[in-house]
């Protein structure tokens, strides 16, 4: 039941993603005209491009910690020696989310 409507959230996260950035790229060019047209809607498909990888690759990042420290703990509560191996897996899924931020970076820096 709850891989069901996570499937859903999901779902339904990518619908709405998609469905502001086609509301983002329509209203910019809709209004405006000419070059001033192309910049206002390449500025702001940049600005949702870079909100979008920070917070996808957050869900992502909190999903796979979510998962994995946990497990690491009950590894932990098992074998004491096996700390390392916890740390790294629980680091593994923190990364997500600095990979997201680091592109996010890029991209405003480039709008």
């Amino acid at each position: 039941m709850k891989h069901r409507s996570l499937k859903k959230f999901a779902r339904t996260l990518c619908l709405l993603a998609l469905t502001f950035t086609l509301a983002a790229a329509l209203s910019g060019t809709a209004f405006a005209e000419g070059e001033a047209a192309a910049a206002s809607a390449g500025n702001g498909l940049g600005l949702i491009a870079a909100a979008l990888s920070t917070g996808i690759a957050g869900i992502g990042a909190g999903i796979a910690v979510g998962a994995g420290a946990p497990a690491a703990i009950g590894a932990l509560t098992e074998d004491p020696k096996s700390f390392g191996k916890a740390l790294i897996f629980v680091a593994l899924g923190e990364g997500i989310a600095l990979y997201g931020m680091l592109v996010s970076i890029l991209i405003l820096a480039r709008v």
